[in-house]
């Protein structure tokens, strides 16, 4: 294997805080230099090849045993395709450190790669607010100094290392980057951390010796990445991969004033132009940039690919989309089915699969209803919303529809943080509707769960929403969906239609409270007068495919096709 190389500059002084101890800095060399005399390079993985095993005649005529036979038989291994090699860069990935779906797809994907024969390296900042559980088992794989800014500034770059489930992990380590107690602060100290972490995260692959098929780097935390692939890193080793770019949410792109992404990011003048980071002259958009150096686009459904194209949903970037058109592909996101199962969830007050759901459905509601304060009564309709209570997520529509909505068949459970207008309105929904409406205003990974399992329908009636992955766990527990007709939630929730009693769900299209009212009472309508139904379509949905394993497939199809071998 051809030796990488890695961009850095060993000359000049790193600008590690004074903080740091000389102790630990003298350990850190000891350890650095240690390593550089003995370079530790990856190697990948070969799939293995079955050997013809030949069986020897007995000597002693005795009949062998079953298992004797079964350890003389050959296994065949099987077939899982052409092997490739990704990087995923970007800024959270569940467990260690989460705010979002963002957290959850660098997660539960490249798991579901590994299984595929996919070989996959994560690459994220190593934050002081990951666990301390996952801190104690990292090992450290090496250090060097990188320089960043447009004046050759150096900067420090420790690399640590986690393994799970055929997974690597990378962590990006810098303390005066990632000190912080949350990934995300504000644009100002955002803007440098991430021209920081998108360059190291490849120095980092130069330095390890591993080299990617493709980048897969996610959203404008990474976006970055393809303009370095193809500018500071185009003649080492790593500038060879090709580049994938996720948009998981458009409405964040990473606007900032141009001469402080320039003089951060070190990049050449030439990429500050209309046509790649420009955006009204004045500032730079780090994920616009990312979308015209990438050689692929994607995004988290088939519908949003085509909705960021057009000036509703486009964000300011739906001409710079249009333009790009032949490299953009939606992809549905998944769950990960071994956290999200009801039959082994042990948070649930009695576990359920499709066989049961009817039944133990009903023993969850009222463990729920007992848990939130609710009138127990298995006989009425009980709607979740699980939700960041924020104006993208349609909670103007739902604050419209409450009081029409309520009565005494029905209640309503609310679960999430966010803006307070909204946190102060379900309080009031709450204190009207005693009995019969909780607003739980916090965010609780086990209350998310009961809600999911005890309720009868959930609410996700969003502005806009790139896949959505509530829907997708509601289905898995039996929750019937009702859903906006926009991004993901159009592409997973087929509506119910009551001449064939076909569909998973209930939907409207145009962002009108009047249309959610209308889909919330078509809901109860088939609750109440046509539970047979109803129970029918629970059963539909629970048997509704939303693991990662279909869309993982078309991921690695995507990676194959970028990067044809002979």
């Amino acid at each position: 294997m051809r030796k990488k190389t890695v961009q850095t500059s060993s000359t000049k002084s790193s600008t590690k805080g004074n903080a740091k101890s000389n102790t630990k800095s003298n350990a850190r060399n000891s350890v650095k230099n240690s390593a550089k005399n003995s370079p530790q390079k990856a190697v990948k993985t070969v799939a293995p090849t079955v050997e013809n095993v030949s069986v020897k005649q007995a000597v002693i005529i005795q009949e062998p045993s079953v298992e004797q036979n079964e350890q003389n038989i050959p296994t065949r291994q099987p077939d899982l395709g052409p092997r490739r090699s990704v990087a995923f860069i970007g800024s959270e990935c569940y467990p260690f450190v989460k705010t979002g779906g963002l957290g959850d797809v660098m997660s539960a994907l490249p798991k579901s790669l590994a299984k595929l024969n996919i070989d996959v390296k994560v690459i994220i900042p190593r934050y002081k607010c990951i666990p301390q559980k996952f801190q104690e088992k990292m090992e450290y794989r090496g250090s060097f100094d990188m320089n960043l800014c447009s004046d050759g500034k150096q900067y420090y770059v420790g690399i640590m290392e986690y393994q799970e489930d055929g997974v690597v992990y990378d962590f990006i380590d810098n303390d005066e980057f990632f000190s912080w107690g949350n990934p995300y602060t504000n644009l100002i100290d955002d803007i440098p951390k991430f021209c920081y972490f998108a360059k190291a995260a490849l120095a980092a692959l130069n330095y390890l010796n591993w080299t990617p098929d493709v980048v897969h780097c996610h959203d404008w935390q990474a976006a970055l990445v393809p303009l370095y692939l193809r500018t500071c890193f185009q003649d080492t080793d790593v500038g060879r991969a090709i580049s994938v770019l996720t948009i998981h949410n458009l409405k964040f792109q990473g606007i900032y004033d141009r001469k402080k992404i320039q003089y951060w990011s070190g990049l050449p003048d030439y990429v500050f132009n209309k046509d790649c980071m420009i955006q009204n002259w004045l500032d730079a958009n780090m994920l616009k940039g990312g979308i015209a150096y990438s050689n692929k686009v994607t995004t988290v459904s088939n519908t949003y690919a085509w909705e960021i194209q057009t000036e509703e949903y486009g964000e300011g970037l739906a001409e710079h989309l249009r333009y790009h058109n032949n490299k953009i592909l939606g992809i549905v996101n998944g769950i990960d089915t071994d956290i999200w199962n009801p039959a082994t969830d042990k948070l649930l007050a009695a576990d359920y699969d499709e066989k049961s759901a009817i039944k133990n459905k009903k023993i969850n509601k009222k463990a729920l209803q007992e848990s939130l304060g609710l009138d127990v009564d298995e006989h009425k309709m009980v709607i979740g919303l699980i939700s960041r209570l924020t104006n993208q997520k349609g909670l103007d529509l739902v604050n419209d529809v409450i009081p029409g909505i309520m009565d005494e068949h029905t209640q309503v459970v609310v679960l999430g943080t966010g803006d307070s207008q909204y946190e102060n309105t379900f309080r009031y929904y709450e204190n009207k509707y005693k009995g019969n409406f909780c607003a739980y205003i916090a965010y609780n990974e086990n209350v998310a769960h009961n809600i999911y399992a005890g309720c009868d329908a959930l609410l996700v009636p969003s502005r806009f929403e790139p896949c959505g992955l509530t829907q997708l766990i509601a289905m898995r527990y039996g929750a019937v969906p009702i859903v906006r007709e926009t991004g993901g939630l159009k592409d997973t929730v087929q509506p119910y239609n009551m001449f064939e009693n076909t569909g998973n769900g209930f939907t409207f299209d145009r962002y009108e409270s009047g249309l959610l009212y209308d889909a919330i009472n078509r809901a109860k309508t088939l609750y109440f007068e046509n539970r047979k139904s109803w129970d029918d379509m629970v059963i539909r949905d629970m048997d509704k495919d939303v693991s990662w394993e279909k869309s993982a497939k078309q991921y690695k199809d995507m990676y194959v096709g970028l990067t044809p071998r002979d």
